[in-house]
């Protein structure tokens, strides 16, 4: 017979401005280091600008900002390239502004869920060692933005 509970999942600790988001390491096809450029004027306040990755451009985005925190871009700043979930071909990824270098994580099904505060775009808050890590809404997250595109 067949096992199908989960021993263990390895995710990345993506350090924020002011949160820390906890996403499976498949959700993340690359991190590559910032790239300055012009800011879009005609969009919304996360969305920063559109970047080349492989050939495709890219929306890349603020999540604090996508949240109503102020937009930070850091010293240490870097993009991750996320991989989209609905399957639209206008939008197989979104280049999402990191401000440090992912953590790797193994957790396993004994989670200790955390009772704070969340914006629309996070599903729920986990201890993570000694932080609080917030798990993104991945499909709320890719809905704004084919919203804006």
């Amino acid at each position: 017979m067949l096992d199908h509970r989960v021993g263990s999942l390895t995710c990345l600790l993506l350090p924020l401005a002011d949160r820390d988001l906890l996403l499976p390491n498949v959700a993340i096809a690359e991190l590559i280091d910032y790239q300055r450029g012009e800011p879009s004027s005609d969009s919304p306040p996360w969305h920063l600008r559109q970047i080349i990755w492989r050939d495709h451009p890219l929306p890349l985005i603020s999540f604090e900002a996508a949240c109503g925190s102020p937009l930070l871009i850091g010293d240490r700043a870097r993009i991750v390239i996320l991989n989209t979930l609905g399957g639209n071909p206008a939008l197989k990824y979104i280049a999402m502004v990191v401000q440090g270098i992912p953590r790797s994580y193994k957790l396993d099904s004994q989670l200790s869920f955390v009772d704070v505060p969340l914006c629309p775009l996070e599903r729920a808050a986990v201890q993570v060692g000694e932080h609080v890590a917030k798990i993104p809404d991945l499909w709320a997250l890719e809905r704004l933005v084919l919203g804006a595109v």
